[in-house]
Formats: structure tokens, sequence, C-alpha cells
């Protein structure tokens, strides 16, 4: 199940580019589900574990991946950490309902991110212990935890 911790989250991993860069692995990129995600989100193709074909930046190492993409990939990789998801775009949103729905992930986020107008989930929020299953149901309670961040 996904578990999203909004606001600060001891021991999570803030800076996510930095983390992977020094942990990933060739190996992880054999996976077809990390090579769907780097299509879908980067619209990249992965050649190898060392290169991947960007149709911008032509062919790069997997360092360059954009952040969000990454921490995709740390959380597929590195389920028992928490991450800070708020590197992700909302493009991203999908797949970690993906990843969420094949293993326990605990994520942090200090934004509020769409999981789809439409799309039916589960969610614990761990601030407050409440499973949710629609966006109507998470941005009240999201929001309480946001903007308490904010007025910090």
């Amino acid at each position: 199940m996904l578990t999203i911790i909004y606001g600060d989250a001891k021991d999570s991993v803030y800076n996510t580019s930095v983390y992977f860069k020094n942990t990933y692995e060739s190996e992880w990129f054999d996976s077809e589900l990390v090579k769907r995600i780097i299509k879908d989100v980067d619209d990249s193709e992965v050649l190898s574990g060392e290169c991947i074909n960007s149709p911008v930046l032509g062919q790069i190492p997997p360092e360059r991946l954009s952040g969000g993409v990454k921490t995709l990939l740390l959380m597929l990789n590195e389920p028992d950490k928490i991450f800070n998801a708020s590197t992700c775009g909302d493009n991203c949103a999908k797949w970690i309902l993906e990843i969420g729905k094949n293993m326990d992930l605990t994520i942090n986020l200090r934004h509020m991110m769409s999981f789809g107008k439409d799309t039916e989930f589960e969610i614990k929020v761990k601030n407050s212990g409440e499973v949710v299953h629609s966006m109507k149901e998470l941005l009240p309670i999201a929001s309480k935890y946001l903007n308490v961040m904010r007025q910090e």
C-alpha cells in the first residue's frame, strides 16, 4: 500500500539526485517496468544499464535522467527508504500508485500531487492514519498538513 507523509518526514531522503547517483545499479535498468517508466516520463529508451537514449539530449548516463524518474527508480528499488516525491511531477503520480499497488511504499510530499481526478486508489495518510480512495477525499486532509507546514 502507498503511504504518504505530508510535510517534514524524519529520515526522508530529500536530495534524491545525489542519492541516486551514488546508489543506483545498472541491473535496475533490466526491468521492463523501469523501461516503461523511463519511456513514459522522460520519453527515452534504455539501451543498457549505463546508456539511455534521450530524444532531446542524445545518449546519456542514468545520472542525467529527470529527477522524477530517478526518484521513481529509488522507490522501486529501495522501498524500505522514504523518498521526497516532491521531486516528481504529476506525470509520475500514476507510477507511484503502480509501485504502491505492488509493494508497501512510504513517500514524503511537500506539495499537493494530483493522482487524477477520476482515479480510484488506496492511499494511507500517515499524518492522520486515514485511508483515502480519491482526490476528493485526499485534498482536504493533505491541505491541512501542507498549510500547517507553510505557517511554520
